[in-house]
């Protein structure tokens, strides 16, 4: 009887207990709600002076009297440390509602682009909840709120492209964005036809810069280097670029920020450095070679750096 009511016996001792506990909780719950909410602060600020002590963080400035976002040598958290507090450079970043409301920054893919973006929408972002900020030194302004389209998705069970997916977050943040908000667009446009998308960057900026219509600050990188074109046009819009060092077929990401435009894409390179196939990359130069003297892509011949290599290569047999 002992063996076979056991099981029995420790169940019905178990939900005696529980009960138990449910009754002393009942009669607590509001001392529980304010330990635990404390501890949840504590917490929450304790973490925060660790990790600004461990990565040397700066105390930022933050205020409704100001009106714009400064900040020097700041830095992407989470990339630094990856690859080592000391290995990643650091850039300076300034915008305000005047003359640099706007920042168009183009360069080559990889270069850096979106954790210069993104860096500054982290900072801004850990400045507002009470975190230190890794930088040297930051002035922000009271944000309301911080809008950001960037990477590529798609919606399959709702039948949403990767571009209609684009342009449906661009909608939300034109409808919704306010002269107090901070802007991160990375690359509208790319998910349709080059004429297209130059033609809906090129409008969305235009309606971002405009204060009569948003005024938002805003950060906005491309391909699209005609867009750069806006800087002499509206007052408020700046050019910046990711610096590269180029050698012949080589490039070097500095991975500085600097006024400006790019002067190229260095697509082609960037495709050599991910492993592309040579006769690619030859052919791939002798279309670009074709494109920039026609306007027309170049007929199928193989390149003769391509044909050179391919006469040169040992066959099997």
């Amino acid at each position: 009887d002992m063996v076979l009511g056991a099981d029995e016996k420790a169940l019905a001792l178990e939900l005696k207990i529980f009960d138990e506990i449910i009754a002393v909780i009942k009669e607590n719950t509001s001392a529980l709600k304010i330990s635990a909410n404390a501890v949840a602060q504590l917490d929450t600020l304790i973490s925060f002076a660790e990790v600004s002590l461990e990565n040397n963080y700066c105390k930022p400035i933050i205020s409704t009297d100001l009106d714009s976002i400064s900040i020097i040598k700041g830095r992407h958290p989470v990339v630094e440390k990856i690859i080592g507090l000391n290995q990643f450079v650091p850039n300076d970043f300034i915008i305000d509602k005047k003359e640099n409301r706007t920042m168009i920054i183009t360069g080559p893919n990889m270069a850096g682009k979106s954790t210069y973006m993104r860096s500054v929408a982290i900072i801004t972002l850990l400045a507002h909840i009470g975190c230190f900020v890794p930088a040297e030194s930051a002035e922000i302004e009271v944000t309301d709120r911080i809008f950001t389209r960037i990477g590529a998705s798609d919606d399959l069970v709702f039948g949403q492209s990767t571009f209609m997916m684009e342009m449906t977050e661009v909608a939300t943040i034109l409808k919704n964005a306010t002269d107090k908000s901070l802007l991160i667009l990375d690359e509208i446009g790319r998910g349709t036809s080059t004429f297209d998308g130059m033609s809906i960057a090129r409008a969305v900026l235009e309606f971002i810069a405009d204060k009569n219509r948003l005024g938002a600050k805003t950060l906005f990188a491309t391909h699209y280097h005609e867009l750069t074109e806006l800087e002499a046009t509206i007052p408020c819009v700046k050019n910046y670029n990711v610096a590269v060092k180029k050698r012949g077929e080589e490039i070097t990401f500095l991975r500085r920020i600097l006024p400006g435009g790019a002067d190229d894409s260095y697509g082609i390179e960037v495709s050599k450095l991910a492993g592309i196939p040579r006769w690619v990359i030859d052919r791939a130069y002798e279309v670009l070679e074709g494109l920039e003297q026609t306007g027309q892509v170049a007929d199928a011949k193989i390149s003769t750096r391509a044909k050179a290599r391919e006469e040169s290569q040992q066959t099997f047999f």
